[in-house]
């Protein structure tokens, strides 16, 4: 049973089903890593350091949950070593709500905007390859089931085919984008993306920005003037940075975030391409180590298999029956 009764059957089956190869690798290391043994001792819990290291949560991370299941064995006295897997969930669950107690957006499992302005506007960045643009179409189309009005920004204008893309998406969704071509002036098109936003009165707007990281001045320069001119029309934008990175590339999600969050205030988090490899544990890690809450998940390749991330439906599908 789901701990939070949210998810439709089709997204938690979904979900389940991304998170499976990352299911069975943890649980096939944690199986080893308890053989013979009854009780949860420090030979137990060093074990246990090595399965969650080589699960992609990040050292820190790491260091934060042993130190959470020592307390509790130092409490307790006695546990036994079957009891693990509900302790590591229940702490695992815990370290996520803590990430996310200031984030104010819905963490339930339709796609919502707020309501105190219009347009929305947000800003997507992240590198080339982690499925940046695809999960912008995806949100598209999302959102437009909502019954939200939807535009794009092509502004990731130095990236072979990246507007191409971005148009491509549209039709699929049926949703407008503005672009002015490659090669082009990405606050240009950010402006007249925000200006049709607002002149069209739309609910979203979303911005897609260059993924170069080889020069972060660059970078932040670039993203610097797109947060000027889209001002000019809505005072308050970007509402959101959003940050898209693969969790199949594990700790190198993790210098991906480290990177951007120096560049530009990244304001939440997508983890894309779960399905594809057993690093779940990359969404714990990085929502602990960056205090930036995950808003959105992928785990799969069809539009609904782009997620909005409940924690607890997470950590239930994570952890669910071997």
């Amino acid at each position: 049973m789901a701990l939070f009764g949210l998810f439709s059957k089709d997204k938690k089956e979904s979900l389940d089903k991304g998170l499976e190869k990352s299911k069975q690798s943890f649980f096939e290391k944690m199986g080893k890593a308890i053989a013979g043994k009854s009780t949860v001792d420090e030979e137990v819990l060093d074990e246990l350091e090595q399965v969650l290291v080589t699960s992609d949560v990040g050292v820190d991370t790491m260091v934060k949950i042993i130190d959470r299941i020592e307390a509790r064995v130092a409490r307790d006295k006695y546990l036994n070593t079957s009891e693990l897997d509900r302790i590591l969930r229940e702490e695992i669950a815990e370290l996520l709500t803590e990430v996310d107690h200031s984030y104010t957006t819905t963490q339930a499992s339709d796609f919502n905007i707020p309501e105190n302005h219009q347009p929305h506007v947000v800003l997507v960045v992240g590198v080339n390859g982690v499925g940046k643009t695809t999960t912008i179409g995806k949100l598209a189309h999302q959102f437009k089931k909502q019954g939200k009005d939807v535009i794009l920004g092509a502004a990731d204008t130095f990236r072979a085919a990246a507007v191409d893309q971005l148009k491509l998406w549209g039709e699929r969704v049926g949703v407008p984008v503005v672009s002015h071509g490659m090669n082009t002036d990405p606050a240009s098109v950010a402006y007249d993306a925000v200006k049709q936003g607002v002149e069209q009165k739309a609910d979203l707007v979303i911005v897609d920005t260059a993924g170069r990281l080889h020069n972060k001045v660059n970078l932040m320069n670039e993203l610097s003037k797109i947060k000027r001119v889209i001002q000019k029309f809505v005072p308050e934008a970007p509402h959101e940075v959003l940050l898209v990175l693969d969790g199949s590339t594990g700790q190198n999600a993790f210098i991906q975030a480290r990177e951007f969050t120096k560049a530009t205030e990244v304001t939440a988090l997508a983890i894309t391409k779960l399905d594809g490899s057993a690093k779940g544990g990359v969404v714990i890690g990085i929502s602990d180590q960056f205090k930036i809450p995950v808003k959105y998940i992928g785990v799969g390749e069809k539009m609904e298999d782009l997620q909005v991330f409940n924690k607890m439906e997470f950590v239930d599908s994570l952890f669910g029956k071997n």
